[in-house]
């Protein structure tokens, strides 16, 4: 029986058997060390969650780099103004075309005008416009990986409407009295047995902050939605992982690569400095015996003569012009001693480039070409920018669809849901109109993209071409076109009309064949090239 046992643990796979992955050898010089836990998502993030995030923080304070990355990403989601564009599902809702049209009219109309208000209604604190509370969330979301906010029901007699949007900073996101996560709660999220949140304990304030001694420890939990299903907590992060509970920082993977970067140019500047702040020495070779002799002291006098001799070279170099060139210091050397100066070179030996490998892999880990991240297009051309701006431009939209686009649209679902019971939009729907609670009704109201920033352009004509091109090849829309400069089309086509109606009836013809696109009386384009002999417009 024990030799049976024996021959079957023979058989059976040792854990020290060699893998046929290289990547798992256990024997192999470089990896033999490397043996990293594997472990759940939130056993990896929650423990240094808030050290993560107090370090991304002190970056985005203090690193321009960072800086410069959180406002980029801003600029380029969300811009100057976030644009509602309504596209209800009529065809499920059974409703006809024409009606989609004007409901898209009467809520964009009054969405926009609600959410770019400086009265501020959607945000509770009354500071932020929508466009600017979602730039807020991109901001957050970059630095702790996640973004948080809880609904808020305001009576107050002045507000057109009582939903506003309270911003919370996720630091406060904890679990109640600061007591260790477990399987109930996990960093301030409590789920179900699915793994769907069902409350959030919410700290009054935020760590540290003890002037407010009667809030200081007290927590608020907060129910996920509401018993029908209206959401109480709006809680965004892109998880990299399943079952993860909580976002963690983008920075998280640069982190010492950022501290680097500024070690590097602290380094470089001081050296700069210390190159640049003594040209020149008044040497003496004597030793200091023999110079205080050569000043007729004796060795017994050599310490009352050394501290009047230093005093007297002190207080004449100190109060001499002369010891300077172009403001840079000449000192004078106690005698018998030398100042040589060593060049301190480049750090790491390998100069600019140095930093700037640095800076492409800080770019890389924040999804963004290392052009726009540096700012730095002196070897770029026309080829390399628009692959550049393609590769930010797959991140950003990424991010903007997990937390702008989606925040967005959860904010105009409350809007509306509360617009819709108070009669607001009795005039655009029909009597037999389906409930919104029912089925997939609410989704289908509330269906809408968001027009955010402007896409940059390097060569207007070029692109300008490429879009039409795209039109009339069937392969883009006017809508989608417009979009790109951040605009509705809907307006654009009704200026455009607006203002051909005005030349109309001013007696103006707008030129748009010339190169200068101007216009004169009468209908005649302004500073037109003469034709060439034998050519005609027929191309034009």
């Amino acid at each position: 029986m024990a030799d049976q046992l024996d021959l079957l643990q023979d058989k059976m796979p040792s854990k020290q058997m060699a893998s046929s992955f290289e990547g798992a050898s256990h024997v192999n010089r470089e990896l033999a060390m490397w043996h990293p836990p594997l472990r759940s998502a939130d056993a990896e993030i929650i423990p240094g969650k808030d050290e993560i995030d107090a370090r991304a923080l002190d970056l985005q304070r203090n690193d321009g780099y960072i800086h410069g990355a959180v406002q980029g990403q801003k600029d380029s989601i969300v811009g100057a103004f976030y644009r509602l564009n309504s596209k209800p599902n009529y065809k499920y809702l059974g409703l006809d075309e024409v009606w989609a049209e004007e409901f898209q009219e009467a809520v964009e109309a009054q969405f926009s005008l609600a959410a770019e208000s400086p009265d501020c209604y959607f945000d509770a604190a009354g500071q932020l416009t929508f466009s600017e509370m979602i730039r807020l969330s991109i901001g957050v979301s970059m630095l702790a990986g996640e973004d948080l906010s809880t609904v808020e029901w305001i009576r107050e007699g002045r507000r057109p409407f009582k939903t506003a949007i309270q911003m919370i900073d996720p630091v406060r996101l904890s679990n109640p009295y600061g007591e260790e996560w477990s399987t109930t709660w996990r960093k301030g999220v409590r789920k179900d047995s699915r793994g769907r949140p069902v409350d959030y304990s919410i700290r009054y304030t935020m760590p540290g902050d003890n002037w407010d001694f009667e809030n200081e420890f007290r927590w608020k939990i907060v129910a996920a939605r509401k018993p029908w299903g209206r959401k109480q907590v709006l809680h965004y992060f892109e998880p990299y992982r399943v079952g993860q509970t909580r976002g963690v920082s983008d920075l998280v993977s640069i982190l010492k690569q950022s501290k680097m970067v500024g070690k590097y140019q602290d380094i470089v500047l001081q050296n700069a400095v210390l190159n640049a702040t003594y040209a020149a020495a008044i040497e003496s070779d004597l030793p200091p015996s023999e110079a205080f002799e050569a000043l007729g002291g004796g060795e017994d006098q050599i310490q009352k003569w050394a501290q009047n001799y230093l005093e007297s070279i002190a207080a004449y170099t100190g109060n001499s012009k002369n010891l300077h060139i172009d403001g840079i210091k000449i000192p004078h050397l106690y005698p018998g001693t030398k100042l040589k100066l060593q060049n301190a070179g480049q750090p790491g030996g390998l100069g600019t480039g140095f930093e700037e490998s640095l800076l492409r892999h800080l770019a890389a880990g924040l999804g963004m070409s290392y052009e726009e991240f540096s700012h730095d297009f002196t070897k770029t051309n026309y080829s390399s920018a628009r692959a550049a701006m393609g590769e930010t431009h797959k991140r950003l939209q990424g991010r903007k669809k997990a937390v702008a686009d989606k925040k967005a649209t959860d904010i105009f679902r409350l809007w509306f849901e509360e617009q819709l019971n108070s009669g607001a939009f009795n005039d655009v729907l029909p009597r037999n109109a389906p409930n919104f609670y029912e089925r997939l009704n609410a989704d289908a109201y509330c269906a809408c993209s968001w027009i955010g920033a402007p896409r940059g352009q390097i060569d207007e004509l070029k692109e300008t071409q490429a879009a039409i091109a795209r039109i009339e090849a069937g392969l883009s829309t006017y809508e989608k076109e417009a979009a790109r400069f951040g605009e509705d089309f809907r307006e654009v086509f009704r200026q455009r009309q607006r203002e051909q109606n005005l030349a109309d009836e001013l007696g103006l013809t707008l030129n748009t064949k010339g190169s200068s696109g101007t216009m004169d009386a009468g209908g005649n384009a302004a500073n037109e090239s003469p034709k060439r002999g034998g050519e005609d417009d027929s191309d034009e």
